[in-house]
């Protein structure tokens, strides 16, 4: 998934937001599964104007734009939704370290298996929330399973350590 697929998204769903708007909106809901901050956020929207993807509808005080999609950017969005098959294959530094625990003395591969549970359990702590409308509670309803999925491979994995 890219930046732009996320802003495209964002503004689809919200409607006409600054770049300031943007990265708020990023930081309360995308950010769970995609981050950015701001410094990524506006260079993109440069971008995406200049491709026709967006288009500035109103420029405010101190040079604040107001972005909105454009038609090439909705059917770039839908294209990509309906098109684009994910990659399955998954970045994680927490599977990085299971699969190096036997490297580990026992004590010090539970107390990283403990570490990775305090994780799990923190995030699912922080998804405890309801989106407004529909829109974000597929993705809440995702990032809650692979929470509490989590938890339970740490606790198999922690009581298998554990085992004289």
């Amino acid at each position: 998934m890219s930046l732009r697929i996320a802003l495209l998204g964002l503004l689809s769903a919200v409607g006409p937001a600054s770049g300031y708007d943007l990265t708020k909106k990023f930081e309360l809901s995308l950010n769970h599964v995609w981050q950015a901050g701001h410094t990524q956020i506006y260079p993109e929207l440069v971008k995406m104007a200049a491709d026709g993807l967006v288009r500035a509808e109103a420029e405010g005080a101190r040079g604040r734009k107001t972005y909105t999609v454009t038609e090439e950017g909705r059917r770039q969005l839908r294209g990509w939704m309906v098109e684009h098959v994910p990659a399955s294959t998954i970045r994680s530094e927490i599977a990085l370290q299971a699969f190096l625990l036997p490297l580990l003395e026992r004590d010090e591969a539970i107390e990283v298996i403990e570490r990775i549970r305090a994780g799990f359990a923190e995030r699912l702590a922080s998804l405890d929330c309801k989106p407004a409308g529909v829109f974000g509670q597929y993705a809440l309803n995702l990032g809650i399973a692979q929470a509490r999925a989590g938890l339970e491979w740490a606790d198999e994995t922690l009581t298998a350590l554990r085992r004289p």
